[in-house]
């Protein structure tokens, strides 16, 4: 069962946390998850297992209108979301953590490290997916999708992993576009590993490679795995996350 964690903005955030049971096992780590995704998922499960036997702190969570938190998705934005991430990150790690960012835990993980950098010990992305409300959203969407957005506050794409389709709100649009972090400097000094398909449909490898581009630091590397789907959840890539977390807290 999980706990439950009441955010400065009363949202009620459920989480999964594992303490360290070994000294010197490197920082604690925080997986944070994708659009719709929750922390059942296969990598997030995955990954507290490994923390588990390797003796590391690690913690998970559903953002706010995602799996057994509070809340409705529908009501939700990039904004809430990362609010979330800052109050599990603030109020349950001590110390500089590891962010394991998923998809839109990606972006939400940048947004973490920018807002308070000093709470980052490394970053590891996996297709991250920053500013997609706008990139890939906005920006795909065709006259018709943005008349009817802009009528009804609302518009549904279809979505492999949802036969109804995933319902897209004006809030989640409008409001993605005060947290974007692909337009201004984003400077990360600390360790940033990029996992990326080359096989992945929902989030190219362009834009990996924009963000690699983009963001300034000292150490930030990008790994494409060939064939590689969105899910990123094979057992070769199961293992590749775990052996960059391990590689990122020993830098």
């Amino acid at each position: 069962m999980p706990q439950f964690l009441t955010t400065p903005q009363g949202r009620r955030i459920a989480y999964h946390q594992t303490p360290a049971s070994r000294v010197g096992q490197g920082p604690g780590m925080v997986f944070l998850g994708g659009f719709k995704s929750d922390m059942g998922g296969t990598k997030a499960v995955f990954l507290q297992d490994w923390a588990e036997r390797t003796g590391r702190a690690f913690l998970r969570f559903d953002y706010s209108g995602h799996g057994e938190s509070g809340g409705d998705f529908l009501d939700g934005a990039i904004g809430d979301w990362f609010e979330d991430a800052v109050a599990v990150i603030s109020a349950l790690t001590t110390g500089p953590q590891v962010l394991v960012g998923s998809s839109m835990g990606g972006w939400i993980s940048l947004l973490v490290a920018r807002a308070m950098p000093e709470r980052v010990a490394a970053l590891v992305g996996i297709a991250a997916a920053p500013d997609f409300t706008e990139d890939s959203m906005w920006a795909g969407f065709s006259v018709a999708q943005r008349q009817e957005l802009a009528a009804t506050g609302r518009v549904v794409l279809p979505s492999e992993y949802d036969p109804a389709g995933y319902v897209i709100t004006r809030r989640l649009i409008e409001e993605g576009r005060g947290r974007l972090v692909l337009r201004t400097p984003l400077n990360l000094p600390f360790p940033v590993r990029l996992l990326q398909g080359t096989a992945d449909v929902d989030v190219p490898q362009t834009v990996a490679l924009r963000l690699l581009d983009h963001a300034t630091g000292p150490d930030i590397r990008l790994t494409l795995v060939k064939g590689a789907d969105h899910r990123f959840s094979t057992s070769d890539c199961l293992n590749l996350i775990a052996r960059t977390v391990e590689e990122v807290s020993l830098a």
